[in-house]
């Protein structure tokens, strides 16, 4: 039997749109993938960070486990941890274990009789309404949508961000597109598929940054809050999804699970690609708590701490830099975690299923300080 040669094809941005990053990656079979083959998939994901496969229908769970810890062999954890206090979590009521193999999570929305072992399950795809401070109107629901939260796949406490996230489309709702509002008084929309997952790039945002916010950027340090899910989750996100307003909604320390103070996160505001050497802005705008400068100030104002960060992100998700993803069945997407921000976005009818797998590993080591 002959071995398959994968071939990289760039993605071609849309009318309008200036993003730089994205390929599809065509002959090869993930099921018995052997090394030479997955140097190319590990190269393309660190240059173009957002890799497509198309018509992985029948990718196991046991596949898609392996080539996401193909990518960093000593991790093993799901990225998020162990589930504690799901009650209070944002996160984790929005997902279910596949039983057979547990780093491996199903999402997505609507009611499933069966899928991989899991039986009668019921799925919520997370909408701005539970999350945002302002809601758009509900006679306006399934024609207008925003991005959910601009985020990186990270617990943020106790374990390193992972590498890459793999994210299979099995079930995809047909036909409707929606309009994506900012509702920030800039005026930018989108029009973007039903359920697109929207990523930026991380290095785009840094390279947009003044010479002055970029040394800030190259110099400065984020210190996440201890169980951030739970940390944020009677707080409100502003309506770009990029962030959280400042109302003293966040849980107290005594409110939180216990904390282990070496498990505290303080990262770098810059990520280093372990391939190029480019530096990319990687901040999780609604976990944050803190600023650490060069010269050892700390600026703990949450509010200030807040707006600092919104400024620089901000302009770098404007439409033309965000990549919409149109989902197919049979999708499969690699991202690279420490090098894009991205987004759920949609709202769906109740009878609208939307089945997905994701597979996450907290990573062996840190993000690579620049």
């Amino acid at each position: 039997m002959a071995i398959l040669t994968p071939t990289v094809r760039p993605l071609q941005p849309p009318p309008g749109s200036t993003i730089d990053f994205g390929a599809e990656i065509e002959g090869v079979d993930l099921e018995t993938l052997n090394d030479e083959q997955f140097s190319t998939i590990s190269d393309a994901l660190y240059r173009h960070h957002v890799v497509v496969f198309k018509n992985q229908h029948k990718l196991s769970p046991k596949a898609q486990y392996e080539l996401t810890k193909r990518f960093d062999p000593a991790s093993e954890s799901y990225g998020h941890g162990k589930t504690i206090d799901a009650k209070r979590s944002i996160l984790h009521p929005d997902l279910k274990t596949i039983p057979h193999q547990q780093q491996v999570q199903v999402i997505g929305n609507g009611f499933v009789p069966s899928y991989e072992g899991l039986e009668n399950i019921q799925l919520r795809h997370p909408h701005h309404r539970t999350f945002h401070k302002d809601h758009i109107p509900d006679d306006k629901d399934y024609d207008f949508t925003r991005f959910y939260r601009w985020h990186i796949d990270a617990a943020l406490y106790d374990l390193n961000p992972p590498k890459v996230t793999t994210l299979l489309a099995v079930s995809v709702p047909k036909g409707r597109r929606q309009t994506l509002l900012y509702d920030d008084g800039t005026g930018e929309t989108m029009d973007v598929p039903l359920g697109t997952t929207a990523f930026v790039s991380g290095e785009r945002m840094y390279q947009r940054l003044s010479p002055e916010e970029q040394q800030f950027v190259r110099t400065s340090k984020v210190e996440y809050a201890p169980h951030p899910y739970i940390w944020m989750s009677t707080a409100h996100s502003r309506s770009t999804g990029l962030g959280l307003h400042s109302e003293g909604l966040e849980l107290a320390e005594s409110d939180l699970p216990p904390i282990d103070e070496k498990k505290i996160m303080i990262l770098p505001m810059l990520w280093k690609n372990p391939l190029t050497g480019n530096l990319a802005l990687q901040v999780h705008p609604s976990a944050i708590r803190k600023i650490h400068l060069e010269d050892g100030t700390v600026i703990d104002d949450l509010e200030k701490v807040r707006d600092i960060v919104y400024k620089l992100q901000r302009p770098a998700i404007s439409p033309e830099y965000v990549y919409a993803h149109d989902w197919q069945e049979g999708d499969l997407v690699l991202f690279h975690n420490r090098g894009v921000l991205h987004s759920v976005v949609g709202a769906f009818k109740p009878d609208e299923v939307r089945l997905f797998r994701q597979c996450n590993l907290a990573a062996s080591e840190p993000p690579i300080e620049p």
